[in-house]
């Protein structure tokens, strides 16, 4: 169950570092060309970069407490914020007909919602 745990983590905190250092670093007009960025032309540019940087703390958040043994309850609580910011890219992915990218969302809203039960149990 560990491995699994640690699995899911490794897997998670590398999709929210991803999308955190793009959305973070990549300008917003290029962001709004790529499949499922278009929502990104609509946000202010401040708003994009403020999620961007909340992925890579995400990233560490779901790594890095237990990895080092210093407050591992910080790792299911970033889980479950991720839950919650998943639960908003899917409504907006949703309203755009996104529907490919609503299902991504669940997906990764389903492994931090098993990494938070996992670490919280």
């Amino acid at each position: 169950m560990n491995l699994a745990l640690w699995a899911a983590a490794g897997l998670l905190a590398a999709v929210a570092l991803l999308g955190g250092v793009t959305k973070t670093f990549v300008p917003k007009e290029t962001l709004a060309a790529v499949p499922g960025g278009g929502w990104t032309g609509q946000a202010g540019t401040g708003f994009v970069k403020t999620l961007g940087v909340l992925e890579i703390l995400a990233a560490a958040g779901l790594v890095l407490p237990s990895a080092l043994g210093v407050a591992p309850v910080l790792v299911p609580v970033t889980a479950v914020c991720w839950t919650l910011l998943m639960a908003g890219a899917m409504i907006t992915h949703g309203r755009r007909g996104e529907f490919a990218f609503v299902l991504l969302n669940l997906v990764y809203l389903a492994i931090a919602g098993f990494i938070a039960w996992g670490r919280l149990v």
